[in-house]
Parts: structure tokens; sequence; C-alpha cells
């Protein structure tokens, strides 16, 4: 099977989102002429593929949002029970925002309004999701019914999302094993999962 070879302007996209990504975690700011000099090209081209400095913002936060969904968020895991399954999850989510240099800009908040938007989009998919896997389990007997798995996802969702951001802001930072079984209490607590 070969691997599809990307354009030059694939790879030049590329190369300016990484760049992107890189400017934000190190600085805390993304300013579009320090982003084609951190990626070797003209001060114009990041327009051409971007549009605008939001446009690039969002670009970044995409990027964020689909390795958060490839490392945990969107895996799928083969343990025999759901608490297993979503123990490893919540451990790959906490090990993937304590290695992801923009998690810390990102959990906390960046950019206009637009990003915004697209930063509560993402959220609400990843709600949805959470949702759909808790009413399975519900339905297998494996939580309890009597919760609303909407709400549930949402809160557990925002509640690691806001534990791991205060955990990137301690120097030094807690032991990742430590904030996971501090977030599986919550979560397995929060869904009612039957203490053994």
């Amino acid at each position: 099977m070969s691997v599809p070879v990307k354009s030059r302007g694939a790879l030049a996209r590329d190369r300016l989102l990484s760049a992107a990504t890189d400017e934000l975690a190190e600085t805390g700011e993304l300013e579009v002429a320090a982003v084609a000099r951190r990626a070797g090209v003209s001060v114009g081209l990041p327009y051409r593929y971007f549009a605008t400095r939001t446009g690039l913002l969002v670009a970044v936060l995409e990027a964020f949002h689909q390795r958060l969904c490839d490392a945990a968020a969107m895996r799928t895991y083969d343990a025999p029970t759901w608490a297993e399954r979503e123990l490893q999850r919540i451990r790959d989510w906490v090990s993937f925002l304590y290695d992801e240099p923009v998690a810390p800009i990102v959990l906390a908040g960046f950019g206009d309004a637009d990003v915004a938007a697209a930063n509560t989009r993402h959220l609400q998919e990843l709600t949805e999701v959470g949702a759909r896997n808790m009413a399975h389990a519900q339905r297998t007997g494996e939580l309890p019914n009597e919760r609303d798995p909407e709400f549930l996802a949402a809160a557990t969702l925002g509640g690691t999302n806001a534990v791991v951001a205060v955990c990137l802001t301690r120097t030094p930072r807690p032991p990742a094993e430590s904030v996971v079984d501090q977030l599986w209490a919550f979560v397995s607590g929060a869904v009612g999962l039957p203490q053994r």
C-alpha cells in the first residue's frame, strides 16, 4: 500500500501550522509575521492558506483537537469493561495534555470570539461522543441509568480539562499518575460506578 504524497501546497500549509503551534507554545502569542519568519516564508504566505490571523489560530486549535482525538478522545479500547476502557482513556488524555506544548494555552482559552466558537464546537462534539459512550454503558448495565448521560459527559470532560489546566500551571507539575487517580475517583463517582 503506497502512502499518498503531499502536494507542495499541503506541505507549505503543514509547515506554517507547525510554526504557528511552536510560536504559540513558546511565546503565548501568535503574530503572523513571526510565524512566517519561523517557517522561513514570506509574510504574505500564511494569509494565502489561512486568510486571517484568526483563521490561523482556528487551524492551530483544530490540529490540537485532532491530536487529542487520536491520542485519547476517539480511540477504541479493547478492555472488557467500561471502567477499564475509560480509566485508560483518562490516562491517555492526561498524558497527551501533559506532553502537548499548546495544551496550557488551549485549556486556558485564547483568541477571539471565532476561536472561542470553534473551541466550543469541538467540546460539544466531544460531549456528544461521551454521552453516547455513557448511554451505551447504561444500556448494558455497567452504569446506573438514572443520570443524564449528556450531563455526565459534559461534567467529566469539563472537570478533566479543568483539573489538568490547574496541573499545567504548577511547578513542579503533579505526577501524572496521581492526577489520573484523582480524576478517576471524580469520574467514577460522577457516573455512579459501583464501588468495589
